[in-house]
């Protein structure tokens, strides 16, 4: 729902969710919150650090910065002007050494001072269930591969084409979809067709294990773990009857 050339955020979609709250679009109905990013729905149940507003002058002169200069050079101005933030970061850490200058550049505040401030939770844990569906692992690599030959035959080769053509900045995380790089390396003749789609599912995987581990990890006790087929009527039925 927004353009390519948007930077989206865990901010900005919390940001559309509080619209559609304010809007009454949740009002006496069940809301069913679906998607795959663990960080959402922590922001969603836990709040999330309010960022500033960054002025796409300040983006483009940081990023012109980082491909002139290179991550270790900005490292060391992030060392000098923020030494808390510069000493959390790797050298090589370009995007995040990037993203502590513009904050500081933009609100003269270190990024640090900024994650400090939660905000408030838009939903209330005690009547929300959490679910995860974790489903048997050779099951999840042949969904993946699948799905990525799914979306193949639904035009994903034009859509990648149509979006190298905007001549994006590489690093927008529409650039960054898993896919986009692997076929737009092979329209370049740099892979074959094969090789592109071979990268692009094992590019997923990874990505699939990495998301397992974090809700392994990272996600409260409230969060229940679920198999494919399994039946949570009498779960879902009493939404009050603990905070999961």
């Amino acid at each position: 729902h927004v353009h390519p050339s948007t930077a989206y955020s865990t901010g900005a979609w919390l940001r559309d969710v509080m619209k559609l709250i304010d809007n009454g679009a949740f009002l006496e109905r069940p809301v069913i919150f679906v998607g795959g990013t663990g960080l959402y729905f922590r922001a969603l149940a836990e709040g999330i650090s309010e960022m500033p507003d960054i002025p796409q002058s300040i983006r483009d002169r940081w990023r012109y910065e980082l491909q002139e200069q290179g991550a270790a050079k900005l490292h060391r101005i992030l060392l000098r002007e923020d030494s808390a933030t510069g000493m959390m970061l790797k050298p090589t850490d370009g995007q995040r050494i990037v993203r502590a200058l513009e904050v500081l550049d933009a609100s003269g505040r270190s990024i640090l001072e900024w994650q400090a401030a939660r905000g408030r939770p838009l939903i209330d844990r005690a009547s929300t269930r959490f679910f995860v569906i974790e489903p048997d692992r050779a099951e999840l690599v042949e969904r993946i591969e699948a799905r990525f030959d799914r979306m193949l035959e639904k035009g994903a080769l034009d859509e990648v084409r149509r979006l190298t053509d905007l001549g994006l900045d590489p690093d927008l995380p529409a650039m960054k979809a898993i896919g986009v790089r692997e076929l737009q390396a092979a329209m370049a003749g740099e892979l074959s067709f094969p090789e592109a789609i071979e990268r692009a599912k094992i590019a997923t995987r990874q990505y699939a294990k990495r998301q397992t581990t974090w809700f392994r990890h990272q996600l409260g006790p409230e969060w229940m773990r679920l198999r494919p087929g399994d039946r949570v009527e009498s779960t879902i039925s009493d939404p009050l009857s603990s905070a999961t």
